[in-house]
């Protein structure tokens, strides 16, 4: 059975074709820079990679260049498009609506429209990507996966804000959370290691990267986490602030006459790593420069790192107790620093790093001495596999 996984974004296709028999992957590739001078489409099979240089004017274009290339005589590995047998998509929100993934329809369509109110950056390109391959495979039936859907399961205490009742009955002001997909995949994956079933576990998956967040898994179900309405909430991220007193927003838009519009922009894309250092919203080169003796840089380093080590302490707290947790994501799966770092001071827990097996990068292993009480590993997260067995189930 062939599945195509897309992930649709503003100027971006993100792609992975799955053969299901045994969840391998064909090939995976991305366009981008679609409407944008210089687009082009990236594909590698079996670590080959071959590179496309054309105008993409928009995402039919580009979804079009993706099937050419994946039915090509020389470099595909399919003959034919009727050879997929689904489509999987990644939407970022889908509200209070979905709590998992679901088959396409008109319905489904019109919530995505409809929750774009709260991903507007996202989920107009997530929708966008649909109706393209409806269009352009119109035999192979269209499923989504939401971020949003894993964490339906958290309690109203947790993701209710103390704001008055009507906000949340006239726009659903509430929390939402997000990289749920691939918090799940973690959770279980780390169940798997431990040889336990998720069920009778309390897990605190942390998704580092770019976007970063955390979420205490309880029982095999989100319990908390730590983004909110929308991604800013929580940790400290590359060019995200993350949690603030909301009064320091009104007080800085009067002080530097800002508009809603420009405050927004500088909480998500001027914040973070990048507004602390005043260097860059890449962990590395943060690092790099901490080690040169940058102070702003180690300063951003010890912020983000520390608000890693808060969330974990308080989901403790809420789960009441923690036995597992995971690094995942760009940060969490490259970094032994930033793990390191977060582990620190989780003494009364009886959380013991070993520094040894903390020097890998990119590939599942736990890392944790044999005497502590809670077991730590890292834990490649893989959100489009997710998203290509809910599709495969769903078809089914």
């Amino acid at each position: 059975m062939g599945i195509l996984v897309i992930n649709s974004g503003s100027s971006s296709i993100k792609y992975q074709l799955f053969n299901m028999d045994d969840e391998s992957v064909l090939a995976k590739g991305l366009v981008e820079r679609i409407g944008i001078e210089g687009s082009r489409l990236e594909q590698e099979v079996n670590g080959e990679e071959i590179e496309i240089e054309q105008e993409i004017a928009d995402h039919s274009v580009g979804m079009k260049l993706v099937i050419d290339t994946l039915t090509d005589t020389e470099t595909g590995v399919i003959s034919d498009v009727e050879e997929i047998d689904a489509v999987g998509h990644r939407v970022v929100h889908g509200g209070e609506y979905f709590d998992g993934s679901v088959v396409v329809d008109d319905d489904v369509k019109e919530k995505i429209e409809e929750c774009a109110k709260l991903a507007p950056l996202h989920n107009p390109a997530n929708l966008m990507g649909i109706e393209v391959c409806e269009e352009l495979i119109p035999n192979a039936p269209q499923v989504v996966t939401f971020d949003t859907a894993f964490h339906q399961s958290i309690p109203k205490e947790s993701y209710m804000y103390a704001l008055p009742y009507e906000f949340y009955e006239k726009h659903r002001v509430r929390r939402y959370g997000f990289h749920g997909t691939s918090h799940k995949f973690v959770a279980q994956r780390v169940a798997e290691e431990m040889g336990q079933p998720v069920e009778d576990l309390k897990i605190i998956t942390c998704h580092l990267g770019n976007g970063a967040s955390v979420t205490a898994v309880k029982n095999g179900k989100a319990y908390d986490t730590s983004m909110g309405l929308t991604p800013l909430e929580g940790l400290v991220m590359g060019t995200r602030c993350g949690d603030i007193d909301p009064a320091a927003v009104p007080f800085i838009m009067e002080k530097e006459d800002l508009s809603p519009q420009e405050m927004d922009q500088l909480m998500n894309n001027k914040s973070g790593l990048l507004g602390v250092s005043g260097v860059s919203s890449d962990m590395r080169d943060v690092e790099d420069a901490a080690s040169d003796g940058n102070k702003r840089a180690q300063l951003a380093l010890d912020m983000f790192t520390n608000r890693v080590k808060k969330y974990i302490g308080s989901y403790t707290a809420e789960m009441n107790g923690v036995d597992a947790i995971v690094f995942t994501a760009g940060i969490g799966e490259n970094g032994s620093e930033v793990r390191e770092a977060s582990c620190s001071e989780l003494d009364y827990l009886g959380v013991k790093i070993d520094a040894d097996k903390n020097n890998v990068r990119g590939k599942t292993q736990e890392i944790s001495t044999t005497d502590s009480k809670v077991n730590v590993y890292v834990i490649p997260t893989n959100e489009e596999l997710v998203i290509a067995r809910d599709t495969k189930e769903l078809i089914k």
